[in-house]
């Protein structure tokens, strides 16, 4: 049996397992999960958070709004020291990449429009290793992952995310499409990087920012900051707000 085939026999006996549930329980869910990170010690230094993206063929349609979506959230960090960003995709037959550190969302938009999606199979446990290793050499306080596919050996890139858990880096894993076995490898992702999986669609690009803004303001100045942001923003950011302290 191929590896793909049996990861997609594991992650279907998950999916009965699990069952679906509604966009709005995701939503709860998630922003739920991004309240209940511990705060985190205060530093002279930008946080560091790296965006990665799935650069594949499939992912072209969407890219350009990812693009948009992705220089807003960071609008609200820069009263907090700012946010560094470092963008890691993939595409085509292995080939992966990673920018600089950024802190300017001018010069990380300019990386990001100058990728162009490719077809090919996803590399989803080689990104959770490159973010290993540089949280290694200085830490990183966040995953953003926007993707739709999961191609991979559920197992090894478990144990990758395992490994992420305990450097303490949440993923935050943005699901494109509704494929149920993708879903559920996005899910466990999280779950082990105690981060969170929320759906990525046009259907509601606002409540999107505002998760995405909340990640970042996270990764900038912590729990108090996030806190500090829901009061501000409201709609899907407020329900944070609303959960905090419980």
């Amino acid at each position: 049996m191929s590896t793909r085939n049996k990861d997609k026999g594991t992650l279907e006996r998950q999916e009965r397992q699990g069952g679906a549930v509604s966009s709005q329980s995701d939503i709860d869910a998630f922003l739920r999960q991004v309240r209940a990170r511990p705060a985190q010690a205060p530093s002279e230094k930008p946080g560091r958070l790296v965006f990665a993206m799935d650069a594949t063929a499939s992912r072209e349609p969407s890219w350009d709004r990812a693009c948009q979506i992705q220089g807003e959230m960071f609008s609200e960090t820069s009263a907090l020291g700012g946010l560094s960003v470092q963008l890691a995709y993939y595409r085509g037959f292995g080939e992966f990449k990673a920018s600089p550190w950024l802190t300017e969302t001018a010069k990380l938009l300019r990386e990001m429009t100058g990728v162009f999606c490719l077809g090919g199979q996803t590399q989803i446990g080689r990104l959770l290793k490159h973010v290993i290793a540089e949280t290694k050499k200085e830490r990183v306080q966040a995953v953003v992952f926007v993707g739709d596919a999961f191609e991979e050996d559920i197992d090894a890139v478990c144990y990758q995310a395992g490994e992420l858990g305990v450097l303490g880096v949440p993923v935050f894993v943005f699901h494109e499409g509704g494929d149920p076995l993708a879903r559920r490898a996005f899910e466990q992702i999280a779950r082990l990087t105690k981060g969170a999986c929320c759906p990525f669609d046009g259907s509601s690009a606002q409540q999107l920012r505002d998760l995405l803004g909340a990640v970042a303001v996270y990764a900038a100045g912590g729990r108090k900051a996030l806190q500090n942001f829901s009061e501000r923003r409201g709609g899907a950011a407020l329900q944070l707000t609303h959960r905090f302290g419980r």
